[in-house]
């Protein structure tokens, strides 16, 4: 791995971070609920650097935010992870095998139904084992992670357009600066 590599994880893992601690300060209607602001990063790191980077940065937010809010190891970091790496992975395998046919919205829509997907079959499995409150909760966190999926695409697909208007621009301005006077 380049040296630019590991600058361009280090610093979209730290907007991602950035990310996580606005939203933690953001009240919530349910303590857990989350809008996923983060994922905003791993969509925009998945779409211009790869899958590699998108998966790096995710593992490297999930487990510094962690160790930040003493979660590390406990329930919540495990449904962090979980989340994180389902929904990073079929993010990736999504956008691998269909480039043209998901924009940022509709991957960051089947990385929020992952995402919530694993959560809930994990707390199911691993903290509540009571169907009842799996069927109460469920629609209302896969509603909540489909808004927020819609507008973290959106936005992911906004910050995409820009960036890679900045570098179309800094490449003219490199070819100016290289073509020979007349």
């Amino acid at each position: 791995m380049r040296l630019q590599d590991k600058y361009r994880i280090a610093v979209l893992s730290a907007y991602a971070l950035a990310l996580y601690g606005i939203e933690s300060l953001l009240p919530t209607p349910i303590p857990w609920l989350r809008l996923g602001l983060a994922n905003i990063i791993t969509l925009v790191a998945l779409i211009l650097y790869g899958f590699r980077t998108a998966m790096t940065v995710t593992l490297i937010r999930v487990i510094l935010a962690s160790l930040f809010t003493g979660t590390f190891l406990g329930p919540s970091f495990i449904l962090s992870m979980g989340g994180g790496v389902t929904s990073t992975a079929a993010m990736g395998l999504t956008y691998l095998v269909s480039k043209e046919l998901f924009g940022p919205v509709g991957l960051s829509l089947i990385g929020a139904f992952f995402h919530n997907a694993t959560q809930l079959t994990l707390a199911y499995f691993l903290f509540i084992q009571r169907i009842e409150a799996m069927l109460v909760v469920g629609p209302i966190i896969v509603l909540i992670g489909t808004l927020t999926g819609v507008a973290n695409g959106a936005v992911s697909g906004l910050l995409i357009k820009n960036l890679l208007k900045k570098e179309c621009r800094k490449i003219q301005n490199d070819n100016e600066d290289v073509r020979p006077a007349q």
